[in-house]
């Protein structure tokens, strides 16, 4: 069955870094677009980056620069690099696949 793990979330001050992780299994990995979604307290949930089959790769304009997107196809992992972080980064933050599979989400808050 289809399954994305999530981990690296963590409390950090703003400015600092965190690198999220999300392992996944059940599907066709190297086929599919990787994205991380976010959704803080009252917000709609909102793509963050997302990387495709053929290296293609989005940011939301609001983290252009400071995070950096990455997947390792023989680990079937997606990670998420955030760099210079800041308060409205505060958020859950969710690893997808196709749009389709949801992993449990982690949460990240920059104080």
């Amino acid at each position: 069955h289809v399954q994305l793990v999530e981990s690296g979330g963590g409390s950090v001050q703003a400015g600092e870094t965190l690198r999220l992780s999300c392992i996944t299994s059940g599907f066709a990995f190297d086929d599919s677009t990787m994205g991380w979604y976010r959704q803080a307290p009252g917000n709609e949930c909102e793509l963050v980056s997302s990387n495709s089959w053929d290296g293609t790769t989005y940011y939301a304009d609001s983290v252009k620069g400071r995070f950096t997107i990455s997947r390792d196809n023989a680990k079937n992992a997606v990670y998420l690099q955030m760099d210079k972080l800041k308060s409205v980064d505060t958020a859950v933050y969710y690893c997808v696949a196709d749009q389709k599979y949801w992993g449990q989400g982690t949460q990240v808050t920059v104080s």
